[in-house]
């Protein structure tokens, strides 16, 4: 599928970014594959890695519509990665992160639309999902965005769908490399924020091959969410350091105490397909296909029972002590 196909990913010097380029770049023979960011030594770092002939680096920030513009000339995908997505800064610094994350998310809408782009993913986050804080909302307000402009788009063949998934195993600022650090370091103890809390768990590979996958299911509104485990925190923490106690130390600044990926109110337009669920759009395309049942692969979903929620508490598969210290090892080694 992206065989001398232009690709274009924002955000790309970022976890996920190097992950998807690596993974292209093993898979397929892109013609262009554009790393769009605002961080020229993230770039350059980068470019040392990924040298290859048809890798392109363009600096700009996703604020910046004209940039935007100029870098899909001639793109036929997009991945839209680029976003402010830490919680507590985000709570401090709200408008930075609207401007990032919903004005940068209109500016990508409006530059596919321009340019004729054919297919464009945008990334969220299980926090979108009923938000408490403000990165959710704007993850939400993006969402949102990406599944109208479908209808924006009217005769114009780019479509547009968003891939929601949970916390990233090993990506910068998560747990488990801050965990691995105090570790390192001595620590007396581990930081727990709630004794009680969980999350849902991918590593980068997994979300990115789910957003490689989604590009050839798609046909425009959908909003894709994996099924995947659940981890209690205290376990991660357990099986990263055993005779470690952990110190409760209370939840940060708009932190949930479990996460929901689907809520129980779009129970009603949620169809479960064998590995991951499609939230529906709650709006009517004017000039697009409604029925969402069966994807562009014709695979078979069926509706899910009302009232359904996919939550990380009550998620019927938790990630096992053994099973986090593996992926722990393999996710710390990469």
């Amino acid at each position: 599928m992206f065989n001398d196909k232009t690709i274009l990913i924002t955000g790309g010097t970022g976890s996920f970014g190097k992950k998807f380029i690596a993974t292209v770049l093993a898979q397929y023979h892109p013609k262009k594959l554009i790393v769009y960011s605002r961080d020229e030594l993230k770039q350059f770092e980068m470019q040392q890695v990924f040298n290859q002939a048809c890798m392109r680096y363009f600096i700009g920030d996703v604020r910046d519509a004209q940039r935007l513009d100029m870098a899909m000339r001639g793109v036929d995908y997009v991945v839209h990665a680029a976003a402010l997505k830490q919680v507590p800064a985000a709570e401090y610094n709200p408008m930075e992160c609207i401007k990032t994350n919903v004005g940068g998310a209109e500016n990508v809408i409006q530059a596919a639309l321009n340019n004729g782009v054919q297919k464009v993913i945008a990334l969220s986050t299980d926090k979108a999902a009923n938000p408490v804080n403000l990165y959710g909302a704007t993850k939400l307000c993006s969402d949102k965005l990406f599944v109208a402009a479908n209808n924006m788009a009217g005769n114009n063949p780019t479509v547009f769908s968003v891939v929601r998934y949970g916390n990233v195993v090993g990506s910068r600022g998560s747990v488990v490399p801050f965990f691995d650090k105090l570790i390192k370091s001595g620590a007396k103890n581990l930081p727990i924020t709630h004794a009680e809390m969980t999350r849902f768990w991918i590593t980068l590979q997994q979300g990115v091959d789910f957003v490689l996958d989604n590009f050839k299911r798609m046909k425009g509104g959908e909003l894709f969410v994996p099924k995947i485990p659940s981890v209690r925190i205290a376990d991660l923490a357990k099986s990263m350091a055993p005779d470690l106690p952990q110190e409760i130390v209370g939840i940060r600044p708009g932190e949930k105490l479990h996460e929901i990926m689907c809520p129980a109110d779009d129970s009603y337009h949620t169809i479960e397909f064998k590995d991951y669920y499609v939230i529906t759009p709650s709006i009517t395309f004017s000039s697009r296909n409604n029925d969402f049942a069966v994807n562009a692969l014709g695979e078979h979903g069926v509706p899910v029972a009302q009232g359904f929620e996919y939550n990380s508490l009550n998620n019927q598969h938790f990630l096992t002590i053994t099973e986090l210290q593996t992926m722990n090892q393999q996710v710390l080694t990469e």
